[in-house]
């Protein structure tokens, strides 16, 4: 991988965390049930495309 590569999955890595933390925040402040469990759903997507980018390193 060249360095441009690496740096990408670094922002796209950190992008991800970022926001699976605002939407695990953000759940935790939601009181209607239905939506909060879609954030949650959102939370656990973006835990899932962490792992698949970190997967390629």
């Amino acid at each position: 991988m060249t360095d441009k590569e690496l740096l990408y999955i670094e922002d796209v890595l950190g992008h991800e965390k970022y926001f699976q933390s605002k939407c695990k925040q953000t759940a935790n402040q939601i009181k209607d049930v239905d939506l909060k469990m879609y954030v949650e759903q959102m939370a656990q997507k973006h835990s899932k495309i962490f792992q698949s980018f970190y997967g390629i390193l």
